[in-house]
């Protein structure tokens, strides 16, 4: 998928846990044993953001399903 308009973007739930899936696992290999209090908070939160989008749809999704909605709902016209 691409961005036309960086400030009238949304993201779908599959692209957030996309993203924080490969943060994850940057993390993981790059791993330091210290953490700020700021990267521990960041950790908490992509942690429960997983963990609420790992038992939705949104785990089972790819990116065809995704552009073959998308491109459905085209012909709709709806506004966000």
């Amino acid at each position: 998928m691409e961005v036309q308009d960086a400030n009238a973007a949304l993201l779908s739930n599959f692209e957030v846990f996309q993203l924080l899936t490969d943060l994850k696992a940057q993390q993981r290999d790059g791993r330091k044993n210290k953490n700020s209090v700021g990267q521990q908070n960041l950790n908490t939160i992509m942690y429960e953001t997983l963990k609420y989008l790992s038992n939705s749809p949104c785990q089972r999704q790819n990116p065809e399903m995704v552009k073959e909605f998308l491109t459905a709902l085209k012909d709709h016209k709806l506004t966000k």
